[in-house]
């Protein structure tokens, strides 16, 4: 039964076309063809009317005129009248007294007979002797002049005219019915060229959309000109093209990066493992054990990295809380008192809005950086300048050369000075804290210092009157 009820309607959503251009032509034809029909109807009904009311004025005028024209004994001859096609004179019986040569010889035009009340009346007839409408006006005689002349016999005129051609025949329903066709073909045709060529550059957008593939992002769709609503979405879908080209790139970057880094350990778990299995002998088992066990120890530490580097890039950050940065920053500097000093100095209370978890994993990122590459002290401040927070984390270490500032920012980029005083760590702990800082509007960079490296955390700030700093 289900089948059966929808069956009709799938059937007329089929039928319906899927195209936007034969759509819009398809509703705008139907529409000038519904509006114009009521319209021609009208003009139709007005023109009928108009026609027929200057007809009757004619036959109204003829009947006055034979009739005042009536003497005793005496009626005048009816091809005096001019202007109409019929006149008949009829008595009481039906029987025509006179009757112009049109209308000799053939039964009265109408057998309405007009009430002494309302002596003339304006008919429509069509006589079986003819083959088109007749518009006959219908008078009675008065009572004085039928006494005059017919010994108050009543007596009754009608005068009719032919009904025009163009009406006898649909001339005019025929003219306004293609006067419609016309216009609503013509509209349905502008439709569909003005459609057509707006919905071009609509067309060739698609097109190029779907030739965009993961194979070869770096098509761009053709950009109209103008400022209209196609061209914006010409210039929004080319930022989407490009933002899924980075986007891809990215990952492609990151999966091959996250392979090599992956790569290493396994080959040494599988090294360790197959020189344990083929000289048993030689090899001491629990020595072999160990070192897997520290080697999966480092996958773990790897994979936990990859794990927070993807949440953080893809998910960015969420519910985020007002915080005191300089506090949290007083936190992680006492945290970290072990190792090369730090020598914090604070010149405001700042408030940001951050999740405490991962801007502490930044600061302390940054902190444990700075110690591992200190030769006696880290300098960390601070400060409040143009609405932005500002952390400063500086080492007086061999420092950072400026053309790979950027480059230790990258997922698993080490430098030799890092590899050397970190050798199991992963790469991922700045390209983390960059990625964290993005997701909360705010940069981290390496800036131009005289000695070490120089690490600058920038953050926006939500408290209008930022509190001194406490002492």
């Amino acid at each position: 039964m289900a089948g059966r009820r929808w069956g009709p309607v799938l059937r007329q959503r089929r039928s319906f076309p899927r195209s936007i251009r034969a759509r819009y032509a398809l509703i705008v034809g139907l529409s000038f063809l519904t509006v114009l029909t009521v319209v021609g109807a009208f003009v139709d009904g007005w023109i009928r009317s108009k026609i027929d009311g200057d007809v009757f004025r004619d036959t109204r005028r003829a009947t006055f005129e034979w009739a005042d024209a009536m003497r005793p004994g005496y009626v005048p001859p009816p091809g005096s009248v001019g202007h109409v096609d019929y006149l008949q004179l009829v008595d009481d019986r039906g029987r025509v007294v006179a009757a112009n040569a049109a209308a000799a010889g053939k039964p009265p035009l109408s057998s309405v007979r007009p009430p002494a009340v309302d002596r003339i009346v304006n008919l429509t007839e069509y006589p079986p002797w003819n083959d088109r409408y007749i518009l006959i006006t219908a008078m009675r005689l008065s009572p004085q002049a039928s006494y005059l002349v017919w010994k108050g016999q009543p007596h009754f005129v009608y005068v009719g005219v032919e009904q025009p051609a163009g009406l006898a025949n649909h001339y005019l329903e025929i003219g306004i019915g293609a006067a419609v066709l016309f216009a609503s073909a013509t509209a349905i045709w502008a439709t569909w060229v003005v459609v057509g060529r707006t919905l071009r550059p609509v067309k060739e957008i698609s097109e190029r959309m779907g030739e965009a593939t993961a194979g070869d992002l770096t098509l761009r769709v053709p950009t109209p000109p103008g400022d209209d609503e196609i061209a914006q979405l010409a210039r929004n879908s080319n930022t989407y093209l490009e933002r899924l080209e980075e986007a891809v790139t990215s990952q492609r970057r990151f999966a091959s990066m996250a392979s090599h880094e992956l790569r290493s350990p396994v080959a040494a778990l599988h090294a360790q493992l197959d020189e344990a299995l083929t000289y048993p002998k030689e090899v001491d088992a629990h020595d072999t054990i160990q070192t897997a066990l520290h080697t999966t120890e480092r996958f773990q530490a790897l994979i936990d990295e990859l794990l927070a580097y993807t949440r953080v890039k893809e998910s960015r950050t969420s519910a985020p809380e007002p915080l005191d940065l300089a506090a949290l920053v007083q936190v992680e500097t006492n945290a970290l008192s072990f190792g090369t000093p730090i020598r914090l100095n604070t010149t405001c209370h700042p408030t940001v809005l951050s999740t405490e978890v991962q801007l502490a994993g930044v600061l302390r990122n940054l902190l444990t950086n700075a110690q591992r590459h200190a030769r006696s002290l880290v300098d960390v401040s601070v400060e409040c300048a143009d609405e932005q927070a500002v952390v400063t984390v500086q080492d007086d270490g061999g420092g950072i050369a400026p053309e790979d500032r950027e480059r230790v920012f990258e997922p698993f980029v080490r430098l030799a000075e890092g590899r050397r005083l970190d050798p199991g760590g992963g790469g991922l702990g700045l390209a983390l804290s960059r990625e964290t800082v993005n997701a909360h509007h705010g940069s981290l960079a390496i800036e131009d210092s005289p000695m070490g490296a120089r690490f600058v955390l920038r953050l926006p700030t939500v408290n209008v009157g930022r509190e001194p700093a406490r002492p």
